[in-house]
C-alpha cells in the first residue's frame, strides 16, 4: 500500500438515494434512544439545573422560595441565609440529640412485687474470741506480758484471767520467743507534735498530752513506720490485736479448729413456730467476734416466709454473758448479729450490729433488688468474670469480696505473706513475724495505700449488676420484764443448765422478721433508644422544615444527584485533556500525506474506507461529510 502522489485524481463512487435515506433514518433513531435512555437517569447539565429542579419540586418548606425570588437579589440572598441558618439550628438539635443518645441514659423503674420470700442467711457470733486449748498458753504469756506494759505506762495493775500467771514467767523457754517478737514492736508513749521535747517524769507535762502508739519497722530498720493513737483504749487493743494474729497465724489450722459450743450460747431457736436443728445452721470462727453460726444457709432447704411479722421470722434466745474471755480483745458485751443473702460472705465489721443483753431486740426487715443494665449503660459486672481480681472467696461475687480479695492478693505481692483475716490465697501463707519480720511494716503501709485507693482496687472492683439488700430496721424493748425474770431464768437453768450469775446481762433475744409481704424491685430501662432517637430527630425536622421522611428522601436524592454531576463533570474534563494532547505515531506507521488539511474541525477521530485508483484515499462516506464544495467537484468531474 502506498502513498497517494501529490496533486492525483481521486475516482469515487456515488451513493444510491436509498440507501442514504436508510443510513440517516437509522442514524436518528440511535440518538433518539440515546435521548430516551439519559431521560431516565435525569442527570443535569449543570449544578445550577440540579438545584433549580430541585427547589421548585421539594416538599421541603421555603425551599421555593429560592427560585421564586430569584429576580429579586435582595430576597434571594434573604431566603438562603434563612434556609441554611436554619439548616445549621437543626443540625445542631441533631448533635445535642446524638450526644445524650451516645451518654447511654436509663430510666429508673420502681415495681411493687407480692410473694412468698425466701429468708435471707442470718449470721449472730458471740462477741468473745476464744481460748483455743491449742493457744492457750502463748495467749496467756501475751496476756503476761500487756499486764506489765499497762503497769510501766500507766501504772495500772490489770487482774489477768489465770491466776497463776505469776508462775508463767518460770517458764523461760516457752516464752523467750514470744517476749523477742514484743520487745521488737514495743507500746511506748509520745508527746504529741505540739509540746515540746520534756522529760517523761516532768512534772509540767500532764499525761494527758501524750499519746501512745507503737513503732514498726522495715527489715534493715531504714524506715519505720509510726502507728500512733489518741486513745489509748484504741491502742492497747490494736497492739494486743497485732501480736494475736502473729499467734493464731503460728498455727496453720488454727480455722479449722471446731470448739464451738451452739447449745451454750443459742438457749432457743424457732422459725415460723418451728424449732431449728443442727442442720439449718453452720458454723465459723471469726478472731475478733469469736464462734459465730450462720441460718439458713444451706441453699438445698431454704427458709420461706408466707406472711409478715413478728411470729413468721426467726427467733432466737442467746447468751451474752462471757466466759473464758480475751479482755483486751473483746471491749463489748452482746452478741453481733448480720442479714445477708445466700452464698455471700458474712462481714461483719461492715453490716453487723451489737444486740444488747437483757434486751429484746426486734429487726424487721424490707427486701429490695436492684437490677442494672450491663454493657454500655453502666459498669456493672454480671459473675466478676470480667473484673481483672481473683475472687480468693468460695461464694458468689460481691464488691466487698473483690476489695478484700484485692488487698490480699497485693499483701502477697508486696509482702510476701497473707494477712490472717482473709482467704489464703493458692501457694502463700499466712504472715507470721517468726517467719517474715518485717510483715508488720509492710501491712500498715500497703493499709494506707489501700485506702487512699493507691492500688486501685475501689477501681477495678465494680458493681453487680443484680444484687439483693436488706433495709432494717430495729426496735428494743426489756426482756426478760421485772415481773417474769424469775421464772424465765429458772426455766432456763433447768433446761440449759444456765448457771446464773449475772440475770440482766447474761441472756438476750433476737427477733428478726419481715416487716411487710412486698418487695421492692428498682430496675433500669433505656432511657433513649434507636425508635426514640428517630422520633426526636423526626420532631426536629418537622419543626424547622416541617418535612416528612420523604422530605428526608428527596434531599438525600439531591446529594446523590450532586456527587453523580461532579463524576461526570470530571470524567469529561480528563477526556478533554487527554484528546488536546497530540497523540504519539508509531515508530513504523506509514506518512499518509494526500490529505493533511481534511477535516479539520473533527474532535474524534474517524475510521475511512477508501475506494480510489490510489491507496489509502477517504471513502464515500467521508467525502460526503465534507459539504457540498467537494460533492460540486467530483460532480464536475
Amino acid at each position: 500500500m502506498g502513498t497517494a502522489p501529490r496533486g492525483g485524481s481521486v475516482k469515487t463512487g456515488k451513493m444510491p438515494e436509498g440507501e442514504k435515506t436508510r443510513q440517516c433514518k437509522q442514524e436518528e433513531e440511535h440518538r433518539q434512544k440515546e435521548e430516551e435512555r439519559e431521560g431516565l437517569i435525569e442527570f443535569y447539565g449543570s449544578y445550577q439545573e440540579l438545584f433549580q429542579f430541585f427547589c421548585s419540586n421539594t416538599t421541603i418548606h421555603g425551599a421555593i422560595r429560592l427560585v421564586c425570588s430569584k429576580k429579586n437579589k435582595m430576597k434571594t440572598a434573604f431566603w438562603s441565609v434563612l434556609f441554611f441558618l436554619t439548616f445549621g439550628l437543626m443540625y445542631w438539635q441533631f448533635g445535642i440529640l446524638y450526644r445524650e443518645y451516645f451518654s447511654y441514659p436509663v430510666n429508673l423503674n420502681l415495681n411493687l412485687n407480692s410473694d412468698r420470700l425466701t429468708f435471707p442467711a442470718v449470721t449472730l457470733c458471740t462477741l468473745n474470741p476464744y481460748r483455743y486449748s491449742a493457744i492457750r498458753k502463748k495467749l496467756d504469756e501475751l496476756d503476761q506480758i500487756t499486764h506489765q506494759t499497762l503497769l510501766d505506762l500507766y501504772d495500772y495493775n490489770m487482774s489477768l484471767a489465770r491466776s497463776d500467771w505469776a508462775t508463767l514467767s518460770t517458764r523461760k523457754r516457752s516464752s523467750r520467743s514470744l517476749l523477742h517478737h514484743v520487745q521488737r514492736h514495743p507500746l511506748r508513749r509520745q508527746k504529741r507534735d505540739n509540746l515540746v521535747n520534756l522529760p517523761e517524769n516532768s512534772p509540767s507535762v500532764d499525761k494527758n498530752d501524750w499519746k501512745i502508739g507503737f513503732v514498726l519497722c522495715s527489715e534493715n530498720n531504714k524506715d519505720c513506720f509510726h502507728q500512733a493513737y489518741s486513745s489509748g483504749v484504741d491502742a492497747v487493743r490494736e497492739w494486743y490485736s497485732f501480736h494475736y494474729i502473729n499467734i493464731l497465724a503460728q498455727m496453720p489450722d488454727a480455722k479449722a479448729l471446731d470448739e464451738s459450743d451452739f447449745e451454750n450460747f443459742i438457749y432457743a431457736c424457732r422459725f415460723n413456730e418451728a424449732t431449728c436443728d443442727k442442720a439449718n445452721y453452720t458454723h465459723f470462727h471469726h478472731p475478733l467476734y469469736g464462734n459465730c453460726y450462720t441460718f439458713n444457709d444451706n441453699s438445698s432447704s431454704l427458709w420461706t416466709s408466707s406472711l409478715p411479722g413478728i411470729n413468721n421470722g426467726l427467733s432466737l434466745v442467746v447468751r451474752t454473758e462471757q466466759n473464758d474471755f480475751i479482755p483486751l480483745l473483746s471491749t463489748v458485751t452482746g452478741a453481733r448479729v448480720m442479714v445477708h443473702d445466700q452464698n455471700e460472705p458474712a462481714f461483719m465489721d461492715d453490716g453487723g450490729f451489737n444486740v444488747r443483753p437483757g434486751i429484746e431486740t426486734s429487726i424487721s426487715m424490707r427486701k429490695e433488688m436492684t437490677v442494672r443494665l450491663g454493657g454500655s449503660y453502666s459498669d456493672c459486672t454480671e459473675d466478676g468474670s470480667d473484673v481483672p481480681v481473683q475472687n480468693l472467696y468460695s461464694s458468689r461475687y460481691t464488691e466487698q469480696v473483690c476489695i478484700r480479695s484485692c488487698f490480699q492478693l497485693n499483701m502477697v505481692e508486696r509482702c510476701g505473706c497473707a494477712y490472717y483475716f482473709y482467704p489464703l490465697p493458692a501457694g502463700a501463707e499466712y504472715c507470721d513475724y517468726t517467719k517474715h519480720v518485717a510483715w508488720g511494716y509492710c501491712y500498715y503501709k500497703l493499709l494506707a495505700e489501700f485506702k487512699a485507693d493507691v492500688l486501685g482496687c475501689f477501681h477495678k472492683c465494680r458493681k453487680p449488676c443484680k444484687m439483693t439488700e436488706y433495709q432494717l430496721s430495729a426496735g428494743y424493748s426489756r426482756w426478760p420484764s421485772a415481773v417474769s425474770e424469775d421464772w424465765v431464768f429458772y426455766m432456763l437453768s433447768q433446761q440449759n443448765k444456765y448457771n446464773i450469775t449475772s440475770k440482766r446481762n447474761g441472756v438476750a433475744k433476737v427477733n428478726i422478721f419481715f416487716e411487710e409481704w412486698n418487695y421492692k424491685t428498682n430496675g433500669e430501662s433505656p432511657a433513649f433508644t434507636v425508635v426514640t432517637l428517630l422520633s426526636q430527630l423526626g420532631n426536629q425536622w418537622s419543626l424547622w422544615f416541617g418535612s416528612s421522611v420523604l422530605s428526608v428522601m428527596e434531599l438525600a436524592e439531591l446529594i446523590l444527584d450532586f456527587i453523580a454531576i461532579t463524576f461526570i463533570l470530571a470524567l469529561r474534563w480528563f477526556r478533554s485533556r487527554q484528546q488536546l494532547s497530540p497523540p504519539q505515531p508509531p515508530p513504523n506507521s506509514h506518512d499518509n500525506t494526500a490529505f493533511p488539511d481534511e477535516a479539520p474541525g473533527l474532535s474524534a477521530p474517524h475510521r475511512f474506507t477508501v475506494e480510489a485508483v490510489v491507496t489509502m484515499l477517504p471513502s464515500y462516506n467521508s467525502l460526503e461529510l465534507r459539504g457540498p464544495s467537494r460533492d460540486g467537484e467530483m460532480g464536475h468531474e
